[in-house]
């Protein structure tokens, strides 16, 4: 199984935000929609273009509140965020991104494709891909033994 394979079934769809917006803001959009990090884009030049530029996650959000340095009505996306994430593409296998997710210790991963923005897998993605074709080898293993 590969990361467009957990795409296709969940959706490409991804949350983004500006690098300009505060903190705040990103603690709402968070909220508001259940999830733990956007994706930071900026806008091109000519305005119609967004490209990814980094991601914001829970972790970063709680660095900054300890840092203290400013109410998260102060403090922007671009001054904590990660400006390099590390990423996928459609074609990674589900084993070899869950051990590099695990070995980088991180929880959600842009997939790339052809530079372009794909989608986001988190940990919980993968494990769940996993557990589904663990379930599945299993029914047809007692469906074999047993028929």
């Amino acid at each position: 199984m590969t990361l467009l394979d957990i795409l296709n079934h969940k959706g490409h769809a991804v949350l983004t935000i500006e690098p300009t917006a505060t903190l705040a803001e990103v603690v709402r959009t968070l909220v508001e929609h259940n999830c733990g990090s956007l994706i930071v884009c900026a806008t091109s030049g000519d305005g119609l273009r967004s490209r990814m530029v980094g991601i914001i996650t829970e972790r970063d959000i709680l660095r900054a509140c300890a840092a203290g340095k400013a109410p998260l009505e102060r403090q922007h996306v671009q001054d904590v965020m990660s400006s390099n994430p590390v990423v996928g593409r459609p074609n990674d296998s589900v084993e070899d991104t869950m051990g590099l997710m695990t070995d980088r210790r991180i929880r959600h991963l842009p997939v790339l494709d052809g530079g372009m923005l794909a989608g986001l897998v988190s940990i919980g993605d993968l494990v769940k891909a996993q557990h589904d074709a663990m379930t599945m080898e299993n029914h047809y293993l007692k469906s074999y033994l047993h028929g």
